[in-house]
């Protein structure tokens, strides 16, 4: 999904936790409703520190429309400002007695408490949003990486309110560059700069967005198109490129400037534990990412020994289609490289890939109603990431709906090489973005008659863990067509695998970027190039990557409990009910399935 956008909004996400939906229902008590009604509150005062969230949610309207017209704070108090939030919130939060609650409502109170607490910890302990984004800019962090693909892909345009909204929110991004510069100015005085390799690919992106003469910007182009094909008649074009000149440019020049003085001095270790106070912080990380106490020990040997399960089933397979000789990877990689297997490398290549995954898409939709009991069937959109970007963004990624519907869900692909794409490879990616991924469970909880902060909790192991599990259920219904795409799918988990691996490789065990890289090559058989975008992805992203297979192994051991408890009377469409639950962290998730097989069992 897009984390980058998700987790920007970590603070205002904390604060939008469970309210069960018990709480609405019978057994309610008292104490559910004053805890109901003090999270109303929290989540209206809030909102107008998460702008960029409110537009994600089509929430910037009525009498929040003034959010329209802003961005968030970037400024180096910004951290501390928060933090105050923070500890206001779990003080009112805590003086509401469990005891007065029902067991839903207990529930809700236990899961915003761990959010909040979190939150609170990265704040006093390391000055930090979270420590899984350690860095204010990187090749995947920053204004200057975030805001142009907001502006355009999410900041809908229908009235001329909403062009002059994009202008005001133009003019913010020039002052939000300059508080992203001062702000890692002052990081850097605590040695918390990104790798120079992470500078270098962060100065190559700025480049590119500063190349364009301002009124060819995409900044530009973009409210120019999209007034036009709305019929709205004004200057917009002309405004935005006066604020692009005289504004925009210039803070990123300065930012530029900042950079590049940076980069002189810049470390070549990868990893956190090259930074002040990085194993701490690296340890922090991996709790919040997964929702676990492993170790980074116990996470690496883990992941040592599911690559090793995952490879002796594709062994099997790849050498049923006669690909026998030389490594897992190697012989994924000579694969790979076959042109049956691949996309022409030019734009009409590009949109016939695009067109094939919306085929996939569609057949999978039509396959939801054997798991699941009325599946969302809300429309997604699938779009290439933006060539500005694409050094430094992830290979595929999730971009949540407005809810009022103005603006459809996106599942971005990042289609720099094609070649990084063979087909065989490419369901799964659906299959994780989209349905039954990412985009059902997201749609499913945003369906529900249920208040806004019961709806968007954020727990990644929780989301990520499910959307791998998708991929697994997707083989379950029939998704992937032959050995060889069911191949794809298993190396999607041998990937996902060799992350818990690469991860605390990087970060504890002094891997360099150039050993990981290898590691990748040599096991998962991806491409060097899509190999090292991934590495660098985790270098200033820690603990992240090792969300998804730790929760998907959270998810299939739930579903084995739940197997267990109900015997003969399990049934799956049952189970995946638990996603109206909303996200928790995956010993609570656990729990959860526990009961409610329990109940099940006993009905």
């Amino acid at each position: 999904m897009n984390r980058r956008a998700f987790l920007s909004s970590a603070s205002m996400l904390a604060t939008l936790a469970l309210v069960p939906r018990a709480a609405l229902a019978a057994g309610a008590t008292p104490g559910d409703a004053k805890l109901d009604a003090l999270l109303t509150s929290i989540f209206d005062a809030n909102l107008k520190y998460a702008p960029e969230f409110a537009t994600q949610l089509g929430l910037d309207k009525g009498a929040n429309a003034a959010l329209k017209s802003r961005l968030g704070d970037y400024t180096p108090g910004a951290v501390r400002a928060n933090l105050a939030r923070t500890t206001r919130t779990i003080a009112q939060i805590e003086a509401v007695p469990p005891a007065t609650l029902s067991d839903a409502g207990r529930l809700n109170r236990e899961v915003v408490l761990y959010s909040q607490n979190q939150q609170r910890t990265a704040a006093e302990k390391f000055g930090l949003g979270s420590p899984t984004n350690p860095y204010v800019i990187s090749q995947q962090d920053g204004a200057y990486f975030d805001v142009p693909d907001f502006l355009d892909s999410a900041h809908v345009i229908t009235t001329a309110a909403d062009a002059d909204a994009y202008c005001a929110r133009l003019d913010a991004f020039a002052t939000a560059l300059d508080g992203d510069t001062a702000t890692q100015a002052e990081r850097a005085k605590r040695g918390l700069v990104a790798p120079g390799f992470s500078l270098d690919l962060a100065l190559g992106q700025m480049a590119a967005l500063r190349a364009p003469a301002p009124a060819q910007s995409g900044l530009v182009t973009s409210v120019a198109t999209r007034t036009r094909a709305a019929g709205l008649t004004g200057d917009w074009d002309r405004r935005a490129t006066a604020l692009v000149t005289d504004k925009v440019y210039p803070a990123l020049d300065r930012q530029i400037a900042l950079v590049k003085q940076l980069r002189t001095t810049a470390r070549a270790e990868a990893g956190l534990w090259a930074v002040p106070g990085g194993d701490a912080i690296y340890a922090a990380a991996l709790a919040q990412a997964t929702t676990t106490n492993f170790t980074p020990d116990e996470v690496h040997k883990l992941g040592l020994d599911q690559v090793a399960q995952i490879g002796a089933e594709l062994d099997t397979i790849l050498k049923a289609q006669g690909l026998t000789k030389g490594s897992i990877g190697a012989r994924l990689a000579a694969f790979n490289a076959t042109p049956a297997q691949l996309y022409p490398d030019t734009p009409a290549g590009r949109t016939d890939l695009i067109a094939g995954l919306n085929t996939g898409l569609a057949a999978m939709q039509a396959k939801l109603p054997q798991a699941f009991i009325n599946p969302p069937s809300a429309p997604l959109q699938i779009r290439a990431v933006p060539t500005d970007i694409q050094d430094g963004a992830s290979n595929g990624y999730y971009r949540l709906a407005a809810l009022d519907g103005s603006r459809p869900a996106i599942y971005f692909i990042n289609l720099k090489s094609v070649a990084d794409w063979p087909k065989y490879t490419l369901p799964s990616l659906t299959y994780h973005e989209g349905v039954p991924g990412h985009h059902l469970q997201l749609s499913l909880v945003a369906g529900l008659d249920t208040p806004l902060l019961r709806k968007f909790s954020f727990f990644g192991a929780y989301v990520e863990g499910w959307a791998l599990y998708a991929e697994q259920l997707a083989d379950e219904l029939g998704g992937y067509a032959g050995g060889i795409e069911r191949a794809g799918y298993l190396q999607s988990f041998l990937f996902r695998a060799a992350r818990l691996v690469a991860d605390t490789g990087l970060h504890t065990k002094r891997w360099t970027r150039e050993q990981a890289t290898d590691y990748f090559v040599d096991t998962v058989g991806f491409a060097r190039p899509r190999s090292q975008r991934e590495i660098e992805r985790y270098c200033t992203l820690p603990g992240q990557a090792c969300s998804y297979k730790l929760g998907h192994i959270s998810w299939l051991r739930a579903r084995d409990t739940a197997k267990k408890i109900l015997g003969d009377k399990f049934d799956v469409k049952q189970f995946h009910e638990v996603l109206r639950d909303g996200a928790v962290p995956l010993t609570i998730l656990e729990r959860l399935v526990e009961a409610r097989a329990t109940a099940l069992a006993k009905a």
